[in-house]
């Protein structure tokens, strides 16, 4: 698949078979899924099998084989170095051949005698075509594809102009005529190759992610027997009712309830919350959290193929495969562009043959008509803009990785947030230092800088430069706290009930209680801050788009962040099917909704979004599954992103109107035997060069504002 006529061409193809349920194309990861009853379907015709829905496919032109994301990767890689290679060839070729043509041109007006430029001719033949054959091969056997299923694409016309303008410059290079046009070809195809290798680059980025997802899980389990022995087992042979053992540091490597052992598991990837959960006896737990603190063994209760993880990966893969119906405003002008030229090609020889012109004379213009009508224009119009756009961001810290997410991004009408490290920074951080004393928050930071826990990680955060004391029988329960002694006295951090707080005193967020010795536990206060210029952006994004925040975390929490930005549509404990429902919902409603996201649990929901976006602090599958990705702690780079898109689109839409109009005015001009292939390829390459032009004005609004 090449583009959005090959999509429509095979999901026509599988929709008219009987029985069909549904076939859907992904442009991005070359991948088709079709649904069909499982009961036999009684059509009179041979019984529908995945056999026939290949066969299928290969009487259209394509060839069928299992998906594999590996695969994939591979094709994309393979056909990338191709269209470098080819663009690197056709490049070289066209500079050298122009130089002999600027010679050849400058001895029509000079003394250059027929030999000298016979000669000239005969060196660009011989270095056009080989680079011709060479770097040509991209849309020729694209072309030949499409022709032996008695169908075309673009890049029939393509192919057509290229051949018979090299063939009649061999031929006229025997007449020893004053004109060829192989620097047209090599030209023409150099300019097709930079359009056709920047697309097929941000194509590349848009591969399918649900299978990376398994990265985060287990490959092996330690197994517990009814004799208490261990011993490791592959994660796809564990079934409900075994028991695994997990030490810490290591990621759970299926779902289950805990049945032994203290621990703090960070589950920040499954439901966004930036605290971990303290797990003891009876909690339940899940593959792909990260048992932090303490061993634990965990009855199992899924099976790999059943679990959360898998769940999500199932989640995003029927996301994206819905999302892939999307078709980019180049390839829907794309699909009448072939029958156009070849109409108009076919009535330029018939007219130039009826008022009595010879075959040379009307090959002549319908080449001329082929060569000035090639998509050089159309074909740059979008990657010029996606690559300066995308340069922008990129200095601004945001990566684009979708081809066609700039495009999606600039149709948005409703934005959806996530709390956790999205709209703060899903670190906690101490607000209550003020209230603390230097020695207090001395002893607490020399008891909290030997734990990995985030609360005690803020606590040594905020008494960076001062002194640590030295502490001796250091020690850590999961689930509870630090201890430790100093000078005889002992030293407790942790929750309320471990250091004996008086439980009357609420607070509002998460806490730690210093206790020393025989003193008043003091309390130490925390909270995830927003993003330091959150309030801003939302205040700038809630006068042109709809705001909503989704969050996996508490609905206390997500009250609080919601009331401080003014959002007042919000839902808090939202698992990943629930995301993806809404975002189902307000796309039923008729809205265009943009994901802001950060987490595992996000992951489904950024691909089932029209457009989605998360932070560079983002869980890896995240970064992945998102079509932007921003760096640092602020969160204008949203706003920034949506401003480039709406830009970048508009140029587009210039472009396509210089190129149309470049084309309403030049093909009669063709037509009419006015223009010489030679001038076609000039005029051609000159439309290339506006539309580039036009686009390299978005980085000058950028340097203006």
């Amino acid at each position: 698949m090449h583009c959005a006529g090959c999509m429509q061409k095979i999901e026509r193809a599988l929709n008219a078979m009987p029985g069909i349920g549904s076939a859907r194309c992904n442009l991005s990861t070359k991948r088709v899924a079709v649904t069909w009853p499982h009961e036999q379907i009684d059509t009179g015709d041979t019984p529908l099998t995945a056999d026939a829905i290949i066969t299928q496919l290969s009487a259209i032109g394509f060839a069928a084989v299992p998906f594999d994301p590996k695969l994939v990767g591979a094709i994309d890689e393979t056909e990338a170095n191709r269209l470098l290679r080819a663009m690197g060839v056709a490049g070289f070729a066209a500079a050298n051949v122009m130089l002999l043509s600027v010679s050849v041109w400058s001895g029509l007006v000079s003394d250059m005698e027929m030999e000298t430029r016979s000669l000239f001719h005969w060196l660009s033949a011989l270095i056009a075509l080989p680079a011709i054959a060479y770097a040509g091969r991209p849309f020729f056997l694209s072309a030949w594809s499409a022709l032996k299923v008695r169908t075309t694409n673009m890049d029939v016309p393509i192919s057509l102009a290229v051949i018979l303008a090299s063939l009649m410059s061999l031929g006229l290079t025997l007449q020893n005529a004053e004109h060829v046009y192989f620097d047209a070809s090599v030209s023409l195809l150099f300019f097709l190759l930079i359009g056709r290798y920047l697309d097929v680059q941000t194509r590349a980025k848009a591969c399918s992610v649900a299978q990376n997802l398994l990265s985060l899980r287990a490959v092996a389990a330690t197994l517990v027997d009814a004799d208490g022995n261990t011993r490791m087992v592959p994660v796809e042979t564990l079934a409900p009712g075994m028991t695994i053992a997990i030490a810490a540091g290591e990621r759970l490597p299926a779902d289950g309830t805990v049945v032994s052992g203290t621990s703090d598991i960070d589950t920040s990837l499954v439901t966004g919350e930036s605290l971990p959960l303290a797990a003891s006896t009876g909690s339940k737990v899940f593959a792909g959290t990260l048992n932090m603190t303490g061993p634990l063994q965990v009855e199992v209760t899924a099976k790999d193929d059943a679990s959360l993880l898998a769940e999500i990966v199932r989640l995003m893969e029927a996301a994206e495969q819905g999302r892939a119906g999307y078709v980019r405003l180049a390839d829907r002008i794309a699909r009448a562009y072939a029958p156009a030229v070849h109409a108009l090609a076919a009535f330029t020889v018939v007219l130039w043959f009826a008022l009595g012109a010879g075959w040379q004379v009307s090959l002549m213009n319908a080449i001329a008509v082929l060569i000035i009508t090639c998509p050089c224009a159309l074909g740059l119009a979008v990657p010029v803009v996606q690559v300066v756009a995308s340069g922008r961001l990129l200095k601004q810290g945001i990566l684009v990785k979708a081809p066609d997410a700039l495009e999606r991004l600039a149709n948005i009408d409703t934005i959806i947030f996530d709390k956790t490290g999205t709209l703060t920074l899903g670190t906690p951080e101490l607000i209550n230092r003020a209230g603390v004393d230097k020695h207090t928050l001395t002893i607490a930071a020399s008891l909290a800088c030997t734990s990995k826990h985030p609360l005690s990680r803020a606590i040594t955060r905020a008494a960076d430069g001062l002194p640590r004391l030295p502490l001796t029988d250091i020690t850590e329960t999961p689930g509870f706290g630090l201890q430790a002694t100093h000078q005889g006295e002992s030293i407790r951090l942790g929750n309320r009930a471990w250091v004996g707080a008086d439980a009357g005193s609420a607070t509002t967020g998460p806490e730690l209680w210093l206790k020393h010795g025989d003193k008043a536990p003091i309390p130490f206060q925390f909270a995830d801050q927003l993003r330091p210029d959150a309030d801003k952006t939302i205040r700038a994004l809630s006068g042109q788009f709809r705001l909503i925040l989704l969050s996996g975390d508490t609905q206390e929490a997500t009250r609080h962040v919601a009331g401080q930005l003014g959002i007042s549509d919000w839902t808090g404990t939202a698992t990943p099917a629930d995301k993806i429902a809404r975002i189902n919902q307000e796309t039923e409603a008729g809205h265009t909704v943009l994901m802001v996201g950060d987490g595992l649990n996000d992951a489904p929901a950024l691909k089932a979004a029209h457009v989605s976006i998360s932070p560079a602090s983002a869980a890896d599958i995240s970064q992945t599954a998102a079509d932007f990705v921003f760096q640092g702690h602020e969160l204008t780079p949203v706003a920034d992103a949506i401003t480039t898109a709406i830009q970048a689109r508009r140029l587009v839409l210039q472009n396509f109107g210089l190129a149309i109009g470049y084309n309403v005015f030049a093909v009669p001009l063709a037509m009419a035997g006015f223009v010489t292939p030679l001038i076609a390829a000039v005029a051609m390459s000159s439309s290339s060069l506006i539309v580039t032009g036009n686009a390299l004005r978005l980085s000058l609004k950028k340097r203006q504002g």
